[in-house]
């Protein structure tokens, strides 16, 4: 909890300082400026949600729950690691817990979520290698790519790094942990973690949906394109879809890198400045930028944390009237 409070104060410090540096009153002035397309840029992630939570259907193999509930839960799961100090990883364990609530068994739930998370982060990678192809593609200035490609190659030693250890059996580390940890809580339910390596190499069997999993979200990943593309546009500025293509990619890239801080404070700001720096756009307008993409999961995520504690408040109220029956 203290490195996360940590991370918060410093990420935090961090885009206070450069919202200071380059013009508090400026950004501000602009943030108001698109305000008004928030609302249609909730609805744009939205069915990147939904999008998403079709891949994950897929990555699980089970058509039930319904879809619609997939769709809640995914919402969950991205205000959780979004809003919340959780590394980007709690999202995902509430998620698995939720699934078993509606019926989903616990190997299935936690290796089906594995293999979402592993498509979808292949997917990015993608996204990126799409990206750096159009900046390529249209601009001269090619001092970026040093950088870049380096940045790149760390991508892939650590996604080819996290399917080795999946098949080397990462997942029976993890199965031998919990057991070890039944002794100091005994209700701990070891039975849904026994099997998870073997659930998991199961369903990457699957090629068909595994394909059809990346397909979806790297569309999903595609439309933040037109996100950028209206933000910017908003803002009085005339970017090509290439160009939105480029930032958005790439500065969605950059805030990956920062997972270990919470809402990548800071890190998201810093990509974007660097990222929109290559068409010449200035650092408060990328600032700008980055808010109004934080304007967004806020209003987002926050109903999604009030939709998440409902539900667990009903659970609880089914539990006790069960109980007392």
């Amino acid at each position: 909890m203290k490195l996360a409070l940590l991370a918060i104060a410093i990420g935090g410090g961090g885009a206070i300082a450069l919202v200071a540096w380059f013009g508090a009153q400026a950004i501000g002035h602009e943030v108001l400026q698109v305000v008004w397309i928030v609302p249609i840029m909730m609805m744009l992630h939205l069915t990147q949600l939904y999008l998403s939570a079709i891949a994950w259907r897929m990555s699980v193999g089970q058509r039930k729950p319904r879809m619609i509930v997939y769709f809640r839960l995914r919402w969950i799961r991205e205000a959780v690691n979004s809003l919340l100090p959780v590394a980007q990883m709690g999202g995902n364990l509430v998620g698995i817990r939720m699934l078993t609530q509606r019926g989903v068994p616990g190997q299935l739930a936690g290796a089906g979520t594995t293999l979402d998370l592993t498509i979808e982060a292949f997917t990015q990678f993608a996204w990126t290698m799409i990206g750096i192809g159009v900046l390529m593609a249209i601009s001269t200035d090619q001092s970026w790519r040093p950088w870049l490609e380096g940045g790149m190659l760390t991508m892939a030693a650590g996604l080819i790094g996290f399917v080795v250890a999946q098949r080397a059996g990462m997942m029976r580390l993890i199965e031998a942990f919990v057991i070890k940890l039944q002794k100091f809580f005994p209700s701990l339910p070891v039975d849904s973690v026994r099997g998870l390596h073997d659930e998991l190499m199961r369903l990457q069997e699957n090629r068909r949906a595994l394909f059809r999993a990346f397909g979806v979200h790297l569309l999903a990943w595609m439309l933040g394109t037109i996100e950028v593309w209206g933000i910017l546009t908003a803002l009085g500025l005339h970017p090509s879809v290439p160009e939105a293509l480029v930032i958005e990619s790439l500065g969605m890239a950059v805030r990956s890198a920062g997972f270990v801080v919470p809402g990548a404070l800071g890190v998201q700001e810093a990509g974007f400045i660097l990222v929109c720096g290559l068409f010449h756009i200035h650092p408060d307008m990328a600032i700008a930028l980055s808010m109004a993409k934080r304007l967004r999961e806020m209003s987002v995520g926050v109903p999604g944390l009030v939709a998440w504690q409902l539900a667990e408040g009903k659970r609880l109220v089914r539990k006790h009237r069960a109980e007392r029956e």
